[in-house]
């Protein structure tokens, strides 16, 4: 066979070279000793999801403490799977959780000298090393049709033999020039396949930087690497991507372990220095006492949307990827209470190869933790920005009131021990709601010993005695006296002592004018919060309920 004429035969128009590419358009990069290149190639697909974030940490993380390149590359040569909108969904939501690419597409344009980004516009760079495969005798037309396909898999079951297109079920492996040109001429299309060297009982071995050494299977079938309109599958077009764009570390989940001989015996079959591949654990959670992967279907918490739409700060969130990353993480953490997460040093080492438990109350605890030490000016600049994407109407409010809202956000954060009341920006916000009146609303019931007449009662004498310059311990003295003089034991532990001498403890009381002004049986001091809304206000609440 003359294969420089094959290849001739079917990309008469490609007449750049593997050399071109490889030293003039996309030369080694020149960077510091031990630099890593890594990129995130999510598909366009309108749904970008946890393990998207998960896997892009580790490609941020191990480019940027080494000095080296990352990039954001858009797998979207699967013109069935494209999304309206995907793309900006994709850079924006990454841009959400402050992931900053070094190359790649963007919103604006392309940033960076690989490109292009988009995998879409490099047909004819996969073409050129197709037809280079072709020349070397190690790819081939295949005019299959889908019928014909489908026969050759039921004859593989009735013979109980693995299916798939290999050996002597490829049966257009060996097709003469004369026979190819004959199908080119009468327009027959074609798919480029592989000509795997493979046998089903061999193996090969490859280091994983995250499950150490592997012993697979070797690939044996001669799979697509070009489709019908000339389109690259994954399978090709990333091995090309990858070595053009001078990748060094490949992260992607465990799902694509199954295909790793494909990429293997391309990289080999090219010529070319594999990348270290780094193959991550799935996402799980526990549901009613048993661990499953996250679902898409199940779980609107897999989808990032689902932490913007909420208002998670980045921050929070970067926090608790990394306990689940990296398993010295939470020990770095105690001893470094004050340090930016930047500081700990990421290791591929310490990732779990077992399944990463992704936990939501967790991601809470954490959260708290985490804006308690971000200053209160940044947190009320996010949730306005955050409003300004998700929730319009509080725009203004919060804007107008800004001096009080800053107040009510540092409540009880500089005491010794600080409380830990902000999650997230929805949470935040309902959690300082009653002190806008458009939204304020009684969602708690009067302790059960009290009833509607004679909480009343107790609100009225509140209101005639409430003077707002008091300070705290004035305040409180009177609210004693209110329940001593209504039944009520001053202090609770004389209550518990004696309940059948009164009615209820201060605790009733003062429980009674937080839900009138508050509108909660728990919050913050209920005396530091008036003095925040004003007398006006104060005032107001309590007389529209009497």
């Amino acid at each position: 066979m003359d294969y420089k004429k094959l290849a001739e035969m079917l990309f008469p128009d490609i007449t750049k070279s593997m050399a071109y590419y490889e030293e003039i358009v996309f030369p080694s990069r020149e960077l510091s000793t031990g630099a890593k290149v890594t990129r995130l190639a999510p598909s366009p697909t309108g749904f970008i999801h946890l393990g998207n974030l998960y896997g892009a940490f580790v490609d941020e993380r191990l480019a940027h403490q080494s000095n080296g390149i990352f990039i954001l590359r858009i797998e979207d040569t699967d013109e069935k799977r494209k999304v309206e909108g995907a793309v900006k969904l994709i850079i924006s939501s990454l841009a959400y959780f402050n992931l900053m690419f070094d190359e790649g597409a963007s919103i604006d344009g392309e940033v960076g000298n690989y490109g292009p980004y988009f995998q879409s516009n490099r047909g004819e760079i996969y073409q050129t090393v197709a037809k280079y495969l072709v020349e070397i005798g190690r790819a081939y037309p295949c005019f299959c049709t889908e019928e014909e396909l489908g026969e050759i898999r039921k004859q593989q079951i009735a013979a109980n033999v693995n299916t798939g297109y290999y050996g002597k079920w490829a049966r257009d492996r060996d097709l003469s020039l004369e026979e190819v040109q004959a199908n080119l001429q009468n327009n027959i299309s074609f798919v480029l396949r592989l000509r795997s060297m493979g046998n089903e009982d061999s193996t090969f071995e490859i280091d994983d930087a995250i499950r150490g050494q592997l012993s697979l299977p070797v690939n044996y079938q001669d799979v697509v690497i070009l489709k019908t309109n000339g389109i690259p599958t994954y399978h090709f077009a990333h091995v090309v991507d990858d070595h053009l764009m001078r990748v060094t570390h490949v992260v992607r989940g465990e799902e694509w372990l199954s295909t790793l001989p494909i990429h293997y015996e391309l990289f080999k079959t090219l010529g070319w220095e594999l990348p270290v591949y780094c193959h991550t654990a799935h996402l799980m959670k526990i549901d009613n006492g048993v661990k499953r992967k996250l679902s898409k279907r199940k779980d609107p918490e897999l989808g990032l949307e689902y932490y913007m739409k909420l208002g998670y700060h980045p921050a929070a969130v970067r926090e608790y990827l990394l306990t689940i990353l990296n398993s010295n993480f939470e020990e770095w953490r105690i001893k470094n209470p004050d340090s930016s997460t930047d500081a700990f040093q990421f290791a591929l080492n310490k990732m779990s190869n077992s399944g990463a438990l992704f936990d939501l109350d967790k991601l809470n605890d954490i959260s708290k933790n985490v804006l308690l030490k971000i200053p209160v000016e940044e947190i009320y600049d996010f949730l306005l920005k955050w409003a300004e994407e998700y929730k319009k109407d509080i725009v203004n409010p919060l804007t107008y009131h800004k001096d009080a809202v800053l107040k009510l956000l540092s409540i009880g954060r500089d005491s010794a021990k600080p409380r830990k009341d902000l999650i997230y920006c929805e949470q935040i916000f309902d959690f300082i709601s009653y002190f806008f009146d458009d939204y304020f609303q009684i969602v708690d019931k009067y302790p059960k010993n009290i009833e509607d007449e004679e909480a009343k009662k107790l609100l009225k004498a509140y209101l005639d005695t409430y003077n707002h310059s008091d300070d705290q311990n004035q305040w409180f003295d009177k609210i004693r006296a209110i329940a001593a003089v209504n039944g009520y034991a001053e202090k609770p532990k004389d209550y518990k002592k004696n309940p059948q001498m009164y009615k209820g403890h201060v605790g009733d009381v003062s429980t009674v004018i937080r839900i009138a002004v508050i509108g909660r049986s728990s919050s913050p001091d209920v005396w530091e919060l008036q003095q925040i809304m004003g007398e006006e206000k104060v005032r107001r609440r309590i007389q529209n309920l009497l």
